[in-house]
Order: C-alpha cells, then structure tokens, then sequence
C-alpha cells in the first residue's frame, strides 16, 4: 500500500460506542473504538504485553482494558494503567501500543497509513458531491488485491463484455481514446476520465489527441490512494472505496448517491433499488477481476496494453510515483 496517504478503511456506523471492534485492514489487525467523547481510536490490535487481542477486551471510561490482565490503554496507545503494579504505580514508556490518527467524515473512517508529522494533510472528498444527496451503502468482499478492484472501474474496454446485458448495452466495442486529466490539490492527486466507446463501424479509433475538448464534466473520477465516483447525472453518483484488507482481499464499500428523490419513503426505495442494481453490475466484474495474475498491479507484470488501456497506463504510473516517493521518504 501506498503509504503516507489517508485510507478509509471503515463506514462511520461499523464503529458504535461502548464495544471495541477487531478488523483487519492494510495487511494488519486493527481495533478501533469511540472514546468518552465519541471520538473514534484506532491501534494494533495487539496487546504489547503478552501479544494479545485487544479487540476482545472492553472499554473502561473511554480507554481499552486487555482481556487479560487488564492492562488499559488511551486513545494515543499508551498504557495507563498496569493492574498487578497498583493504581498509583507509574507505567514504564515502554508500553506504547502503536496507533493511527484518525479522521471521520461523510459516514466513512479514514486512518492515517504513514508516517507521524506535526500537521497532517486535510481528508479528500469530492467536492462535486452534493451534500444534500441521500444514499445506499452496499459491502462486498473480492478476493483480490485493492489496485486491481480500482483498476476495473477505470477499465472502458470491458464495458460492452462483461456488462454486456446491464451499463455495457449496445455492443460499443470501438474505444476512442480515452481522454484523461490529472488534477493536484496540495497533496491530493485526482484522475479524471471521459468515456468516448462507439460501435465498431471499421475505422481506426482515435487517439486521445484527436478527441475535441471534453464539453462536459469527467464520467468518472479517481481519488488516490482509493476513493473512486461515477457521474452518472446532475442527480446521480455512485461511489466506490476500495478498502485493502491485505494483498490479496479487498472491501468494496459502494455507494449510490441520489437527489431526485426526496419523499421520505420513496426515497428509501430508490436508494436500496440503486444499491441492489450496482450489486449486480459489482458482481458482474468481480467474477472475472479475481482471476488476474498476477493479483497486484504494476506497470511492468507482463501484461499486453493497447490504447484503450489508457486510464489504467495513468494509474499505474502515479502509484508507482508514490511508491517511490514513500521509500525515499
């Protein structure tokens, strides 16, 4: 994973005051809790005395109590309290539990996947998301790395094959393009992608250089290290985040987003009906996506590209920029 980045690894309402809850997300065993505040904490899920779960611990006053010895912890990782030494004992330094600043916004939480500064950089959300839009959330496990789960949703060459008889209707298999842009905002790195897929009518496709000036916003847009959205209208989005639990098992939280329904009850409806369709067309993909080989992404695995490729050619050049940059750090 790409470090120094923030990830969402969770939705808000995954975390409810007064229980602990034990995950795994970026290859390592997290626990994560609300503290006397409501503030969410996150920290190795590993007790550093005897290596135990936290997670199967209980809450005391905002801090987490060991299962075993009842070690307990604040939200920083610092043990507190050592039972069997007293209460007024002082607690050596050494028993520091590693843990990861957190942030929470638009129903998700994010940890901080880096390295400690003074300031840390604001959460991206995308700021064409009307904030008065109501929403559906669906979760799916693939059993395949992250960078391949968000490689597909900037895959165009695929839409008419395995979406053939849902979003891929209409045989358009000729990919003219496709036209991408990259957006920097401080440290925030944004893909945009215009969809430009035709039918095949025997000419050559065009080259991106070829295409006319976009006359409409992106179709889609991608958000580093893995924050993904689809606009479909004015009135519709879906979101993806692509959650890495480890290298080889992705949690996709996808979301459809709506504003042209407001009535209360129908408004419910078409959003469960949005989130079952995209559960279709999620699954679509995933039949075929977690047979890649090899399972993570790089730009040198000896796969074949063409033009169509494009967006993915984008990806996999800025996430081995980043990579890089994170080494040198």
């Amino acid at each position: 994973m790409i470090r120094n980045q923030w990830y969402i690894i969770l939705e808000s309402n995954e975390v409810k005051a007064g229980k602990p809850v034990g995950v795994t997300r970026m290859g390592e065993k997290l626990v994560l809790w609300r503290d006397a505040d409501g503030q969410v904490v996150c920290m190795l899920d590993r007790c550093p005395h005897r290596g135990v779960a936290l997670s199967a611990g209980k809450l005391i006053e905002g801090r987490i109590q060991c299962p075993f010895h009842g070690f307990e912890f604040d939200r920083s990782g610092r043990c507190v309290l050592i039972p069997a030494n007293g209460k007024n004992a002082p607690v050596p330094k050494t028993f520091q539990a590693a843990s990861y600043p957190t942030c929470e916004k638009h129903g998700f939480i994010w940890i901080w996947w880096g390295e400690p500064r003074a300031e840390l950089p604001p959460v991206y959300f995308f700021d064409n998301l009307d904030p008065r839009m109501t929403y559906s959330t669906l979760r799916d496990h693939w059993a395949t790395h992250y960078s391949r789960a968000i490689e597909n949703q900037l895959d165009v060459v695929h839409l008419p094959f395995i979406h053939h008889n849902t979003i891929g209707r209409g045989n358009r298999t000729l990919v003219d393009g496709p036209l991408t842009g990259w957006e920097r905002e401080g440290e925030v790195n944004l893909l945009n992608l215009w969809v430009h897929n035709r039918l095949d009518d025997g000419s050559a496709p065009l080259r991106a250089s070829e295409l006319p000036p976009p006359s409409r916003g992106p179709f889609l847009q991608f958000c580093f290290p893995n924050l993904w959205q689809n606009l479909i209208s004015d009135d519709v989005r879906v979101l993806i985040a692509f959650t890495p639990i480890d290298d080889e098992n992705t949690l996709m939280y996808v979301r459809f987003y709506q504003r042209f329904m407001g009535a209360p009850g129908l408004r419910q409806a078409v959003n469960w009906l949005g989130a079952l369709a995209n559960l279709v067309i999620e699954r679509q993909d995933r039949r075929v996506v977690v047979t890649h080989t090899p399972a993570r992404s790089g730009l040198r695995i000896g796969e074949k590209l063409i033009q169509g490729d494009g967006p993915i050619i984008e990806y996999r050049r800025k996430r081995e920029g980043l990579l890089g940059a994170t080494v040198h750090e």
